[in-house]
C-alpha cells in the first residue's frame, strides 16, 4: 500500500467554488437532442416534447449551465430556420456531422427546456459562415424586451419576456481546419472583436467568450491565444478551452494521468493571456471558459460520421459506453478544475445526453446513467464554498506520456458557511493501494458524513440500460476521523469523496 498524506488549511484559499463549473454541453450533434432531450413521443414527454426522465437526471446531475447550439454545429447554423411554426422550418444539411437538421428544436424550445432543467443557457453564435449581423439580429431576438424586428417576432413566437442570455460564445473551434469557415488567428482575432464591439452595443452587461485553441496538440496552441487576444482582449471576458482525453495502445497508466495535461492546458492559457495583458497595458484579466472537455474515443466506429449520399436525421454518433476508468479519469478532471477555480472560471461536460454523455437513452425507451455521471453529480452537488490549496505528499507513479506522476491527486473545498469540508481524492495507481492520511488540524472537531469510492477490480466495467448500480461509488468502510485527522484506503484505479462536517 502506498502512503500518501494530505494538509488540509482553511487559510490556503485557491478561489470561490463557481457553479458554472459545472456545466454541460447539447449540441445538434447525432442524438443528443432529438431522442435525447427531445422525444415527443416517449411516456415521459410533456406538452414540448421534452423527455422527463431525462431532464430529472439533468437535475439529479446537478448541471449549472448549458452550452448550446454547437460545437462544430453552429459554424453553419441559421438560427432563423428553427423559429415560428415547426410545420413552416426548412430542413437543412448539416455540414460538420453529415447529417440532415430538421430544426424541430430551436432557440425557443431550447429556452424553455433550460428553464425547466433549472440551468443558465450558453449561447453561441455562427462566425463561421456568418458574421456580426447575425450574431446582433440572434441577441436582437433573445434579449431585447420588444419593439423591433426581432424581438417583435420572439414575442409573437410565445415568449413575451426577453430571454436575457448573459454568456455568449464568439464562434466555435476556430483554429480547427475542420471548422467550416475556419480562419487565422488574425482573421477570427478581428471578426471576433468586432462582433463582441457590436454586440455589447446591444447589451453591455454580456459576458463574451472568445475562441482559443480546440486542443493543446494544436501546432497554433498558444500563438493563436497570443494573436487572437490581441486584437480582442478589451472586448472579451473569457478565452475558451477544449480538451478530450482518451485512452490509447492500453496504455491505462497515462490515461489516468490526463488531468496532467489538462494542468498544463490551463496553465499555459492562463500564462498567454497574462502574458498579452501586460503587453497592451490592459487592467482587467481574461479568465478561461473550459467549455469541451471528457473523455472521448475518437477512433472508434460510432465516432465516423456518415458519407455520401446518407444524411440521416439524429444518427448514432459518438455514443461511447463509458467503464470505470473513464470515470475516475472525469472525476480526476474536475479536481483539476477545481484547483485552477482562480483561473476557469466555467467549463462545460461535453455532452450531456448520449453524444459522450453521462445520460444515454433509448429512442421512446429506458434512460440510465453512464459511469462518468456519478463523479460529476456528487461533486457538483456537494463542492461549495472556496476550493482550497492543499499540501501532497504522495508517492510517483511511471507514466510512458506524461513520466512520473503523483499516484495520489487531490483538491478540497470548505464552505464557510456550514463548516462543512470536502475532499476529492483520485488514485491513479494501476496497482497498488493508497493509505490515504489528511491532516484537519485547521479544522478541529470535524466529524465524517460520508465517505464513497467508485472502483471495480474490473475496471473495464461499463454501464447498461439493464444494469447501471451494480458499480457505482459505495461507502469506504475504511474512512474514519480521529484526533483531527482522517483515514480512507482507495484501492487502484478509484475516485472518492470524503464529505466531513461540524461535530
Amino acid at each position: 500500500m502506498l502512503p500518501a498524506s494530505v494538509t488540509v488549511d482553511p487559510a490556503f484559499v485557491v478561489g470561490p467554488v463557481r457553479r458554472r463549473t459545472f456545466g454541460s454541453f447539447v449540441e445538434h450533434l447525432g442524438r443528443c437532442v432529438y431522442s435525447g432531450i427531445h422525444d415527443p413521443e416517449h411516456p415521459t414527454a410533456d406538452a414540448d416534447g421534452f423527455r422527463g426522465d431525462v431532464l430529472e437526471l439533468t437535475r439529479e446531475l446537478a448541471v449549472s449551465t448549458v452550452r448550446y447550439p454547437g460545437g462544430n454545429f453552429v459554424s453553419g447554423y441559421r438560427w432563423e430556420d428553427a423559429i415560428g411554426p415547426v410545420e413552416q422550418r426548412p430542413r437543412r444539411l448539416d455540414l460538420a456531422w453529415h447529417s440532415t437538421e430538421p430544426n424541430l428544436v430551436g432557440v425557443d424550445e431550447f429556452m424553455r427546456w433550460a428553464a425547466k432543467a433549472g440551468v443558465e443557457p450558453m449561447m453561441a453564435v455562427n462566425l463561421g459562415t456568418r458574421g456580426v449581423q447575425e450574431a446582433l439580429d440572434l441577441l436582437e431576438y433573445c434579449n431585447v424586451p420588444g419593439g423591433t424586428e426581432w424581438s417583435d417576432r420572439r414575442r409573437a413566437n410565445g415568449a413575451a419576456d426577453p430571454y436575457r442570455i448573459r454568456m455568449w460564445c464568439l464562434g466555435n473551434e476556430m483554429d480547427g481546419p475542420w471548422q467550416i469557415g475556419h480562419k487565422t488567428a488574425e482573421e477570427y482575432g478581428r471578426l471576433a472583436a468586432e462582433t463582441a464591439r457590436a454586440m455589447r452595443m446591444v447589451d453591455p452587461g454580456l459576458e463574451l467568450v472568445v475562441c482559443g485553441s480546440s486542443s493543446s496538440a494544436m501546432p497554433t496552441f498558444g500563438e493563436w491565444e497570443r494573436v487572437v487576444l490581441t486584437e480582442a482582449y478589451e472586448h472579451v471576458d473569457y478565452v475558451s478551452a477544449h480538451a478530450y482525453y482518451w485512452e490509447e495502445d492500453g496504455d491505462l497508466a497515462s490515461f489516468l494521468a490526463s488531468a496532467v495535461d489538462m494542468d498544463h492546458f490551463i496553465e499555459s492559457v492562463a500564462a498567454t493571456a497574462d502574458a498579452v495583458r501586460a503587453a497592451g497595458k490592459h487592467t482587467k484579466r481574461i479568465h478561461i471558459s473550459f467549455d469541451e472537455w471528457n473523455v472521448w474515443y475518437q477512433k472508434r466506429a460510432e465516432s465516423r460520421p456518415p458519407s455520401g449520399d446518407d444524411w440521416p436525421v439524429a444518427p448514432v454518433l459518438l455514443e461511447d459506453r463509458y467503464n470505470v476508468a473513464d470515470a475516475v479519469v472525469v472525476g480526476n478532471l474536475l479536481i483539476s478544475l477545481l484547483r485552477h477555480t482562480d483561473r476557469v472560471h466555467a467549463a462545460s461536460l461535453a455532452q450531456l445526453v448520449n453524444v459522450i454523455a453521462p445520460i444515454m437513452t433509448e429512442p421512446g425507451g429506458r434512460v440510465w446513467k453512464q459511469t462518468i455521471f456519478h463523479p460529476f453529480a456528487l461533486t457538483s452537488n456537494h463542492a461549495r464554498g472556496e476550493v482550497l490549496r492543499l499540501a501532497v505528499d504522495s508517492p510517483l507513479v511511471e507514466t510512458a506520456r506524461f513520466g512520473e506522476v503523483p499516484a495520489l491527486d487531490a483538491v478540497a473545498t470548505h464552505d464557510p458557511a456550514t463548516g462543512d469540508l470536502v475532499v476529492l481524492a483520485t488514485n491513479r495507481s494501476v496497482t497498488d493501494d493508497v493509505a490515504l492520511d489528511v491532516d484537519l488540524r485547521g479544522f478541529p472537531g470535524l466529524r465524517l458524513v460520508e465517505a464513497l469510492t467508485l472502483s471495480n477490480p474490473d475496471h473495464t466495467w461499463t454501464a447498461t440500460a439493464d444494469d447501471d448500480a451494480s458499480v457505482a461509488p459505495r461507502a469506504n468502510t475504511t474512512a474514519k476521523v480521529a484526533d483531527d485527522r482522517a483515514h480512507a484506503e482507495l484501492p487502484p484505479v478509484s475516485w472518492s469523496i470524503l464529505r466531513l462536517a461540524r461535530a
